[in-house]
C-alpha cells in the first residue's frame, strides 16, 4: 500500500466516524435548540394518572389559554381552533377542541407538533389526550374535529396568567405515499398439473 492510498484512507476513515458522531449528536441537539432556543416543550406522550393524581383543583385562580393552529405550506389542510379562549382553573380537566379540512382532492397524513407558551409554563401544562400524539389521516375533502384534553398544574407560577398553546400541521410524506402505494399481490408458485 503506497503512503499516499494509506493515507487517503487514514482521511476517510476519520470523516466518516466525525459524520457519524454528528449525525449521532443530532437528536440531542435538537432537544437543546428546541427547548432553550425556540422554547418549545417536546412531547413524551399523554400525561399518565400518576402526574395528575392528587392534583387538587384551585377554584380561586383563573389562566386564560389562547388556541392557535397554523398548517405547513406543503400541507393542502386547514386547521383551525373551534374557540380561540378559554378562562380555565388550574387542576380541572379541559377540552378544546380544533377543526381540520383536507382541501386536496387526495388523502393527507399529517402530524401536528404542538408549542406552548410561554416556555415557563410548558411544564405545568399536562395533555392526557391528544391528536398530536399519533398521525392523523384525512380523506380527500374531509373534515373533522380534534380534541385535546388538558390540565394546568395549580403549581404554575403565580405571575403566569395566560398560556399559548399552538398547533403546526406537517404532511407525512411517508406515510402519504404508503396510502396510494400499490399494494403487493400474492401470486400461486405451485401451478397446477
Amino acid at each position: 500500500m503506497t503512503p499516499a492510498l494509506a493515507s487517503t484512507l487514514k482521511k476517510i476513515a476519520l470523516i466518516s466516524a466525525g459524520s457519524f458522531v454528528f449525525a449521532f449528536s443530532l437528536v440531542p441537539m435538537y432537544n437543546i435548540a428546541c427547548k432553550k432556543v425556540f422554547g418549545i416543550k417536546l412531547e413524551t406522550g399523554p400525561a399518565g394518572k400518576e402526574q395528575i393524581a392528587g392534583i387538587k383543583v384551585d377554584d380561586k385562580r383563573t389562566v386564560h389559554v389562547l388556541f392557535d393552529g397554523t398548517v405547513n405550506s406543503r400541507l393542502h389542510w386547514d386547521f383551525k381552533p373551534v374557540q380561540l379562549t378559554l378562562d380555565v382553573h388550574p387542576g380541572q380537566l379541559y377540552e378544546a377542541r380544533y377543526v381540520a379540512r383536507n382541501l386536496a382532492n387526495y388523502d393527507i397524513v399529517g402530524n401536528a407538533a404542538p408549542s406552548i407558551a410561554p416556555d415557563e409554563a410548558s411544564g405545568y401544562f399536562s395533555k392526557t389526550e391528544c391528536f398530536c400524539f399519533t398521525q392523523q389521516m384525512l380523506k380527500a375533502g374531509e373534515q373533522r374535529q380534534m380534541p385535546v384534553r388538558f390540565i394546568v398544574n395549580p403549581s404554575l407560577p403565580a405571575d403566569v396568567s395566560t398560556i399559548t398553546l399552538s398547533y403546526t400541521f406537517y404532511i407525512n410524506d411517508t406515510a402519504t405515499a404508503q396510502l396510494t402505494a400499490p399494494s403487493p399481490t400474492v401470486t400461486n408458485a405451485h401451478s397446477a398439473p
